[in-house]
């Protein structure tokens, strides 16, 4: 294939990745792209206008940063680099219990609950505007909730009837996590094999909360074993990533980067500083 040809397909595909997923879309060479578009052949429009194949994912979100008092209510770029983490290692969620802290709208646990194979998937947040979008993203891609009831957890289901005979897929769950007052029992009575959690490295005062919720976490065991945790964040402060750093030091718990390579299975800017770190118990 000639080079003017394949740079051309590869600016299709990025057109109809974030066309198609309703991402932001005034970082494309819109110069470039008309200029491909004058051009060019019936193939090169084939590209852009033929449809995506694979399983969608359906989400109900905000197009505001902040909403509502909110940064939950709209998918970040970490969400999405960490989902695509996720379906290229699926081996490590493979049939394991998966707790995500601050899961917002739920991309990320969506993806994981189609894609890898999780025993159970357990989504949290806080904030009720999140929750309420969180559980209603949940139904709209066909997965019904837990009812179970757990000492910092609001496990409900909308239609307890609704649950489908034969269903297939994880045990799905929502819980509603204080990252303030939550216990290390409570955290425990979770059962979690392995923790994600993706953008929640964004402000100081946050970031010692969710210090607090890890070391929690690393004393709670599963079949015996600590969880394994990894966190994605995208670099926006060095300082606050250095935060971050420092207090993982002083409560005990190592941490290394997990080499990735962008494929740009999701919509996410691949000019931002993204980073998934794997914490050491």
């Amino acid at each position: 294939m000639e080079p003017v040809r394949q740079d051309g397909r590869a600016l299709a595909l990025r057109f109809q990745a974030r066309f198609l997923a309703a991402r932001p879309l005034g970082s494309l060479p819109w110069a470039d792209l008309e200029q491909k578009l004058k051009n060019s052949d019936s193939l090169f429009l084939l590209d852009i206008l033929q449809k995506p194949t694979g399983e969608s994912i359906t989400l109900s979100e905000t197009v505001a940063i902040i909403s509502q008092g909110t940064t939950g209510l709209v998918t970040w770029d970490a969400a999405l680099y960490l989902a695509e983490w996720a379906i290229e290692n699926s081996t490590v969620l493979n049939n394991r219990t998966v707790l995500e802290l601050g899961s917002g709208i739920g991309l990320t646990g969506i993806v994981i609950s189609k894609a890898c194979n999780p025993k159970a998937y357990i989504f949290s947040d806080y904030h009720q505007c999140v929750l309420e979008q969180l559980k209603e993203n949940i139904y709209l891609n066909g997965f019904v909730l837990e009812s179970e009831d757990m000492n910092c957890t609001k496990m409900q289901s909308r239609d307890q009837t609704a649950k489908r005979v034969g269903f297939q897929g994880p045990k799905v769950a929502v819980a509603e996590l204080d990252w303030e007052s939550v216990t290390q029992e409570q955290l425990w009575e979770l059962h979690p094999d392995v923790v994600i959690a993706a953008d929640v490295v964004y402000d100081p005062e946050v970031t010692l909360s969710l210090i607090g919720v890890l070391q929690k976490l690393s004393a709670s065991k599963a079949n015996g074993k600590n969880p394994e945790i990894y966190i994605a964040f995208t670099i926006r402060n060095p300082d606050t990533y250095h935060l971050f750093q420092t207090e993982l030091g002083k409560v005990g718990i190592g941490w290394h980067v997990i080499p990735t390579e962008k494929k740009n299975l999701f919509p996410y800017d691949t000019h931002s500083d993204i980073t998934i770190l794997q914490l050491l118990l």
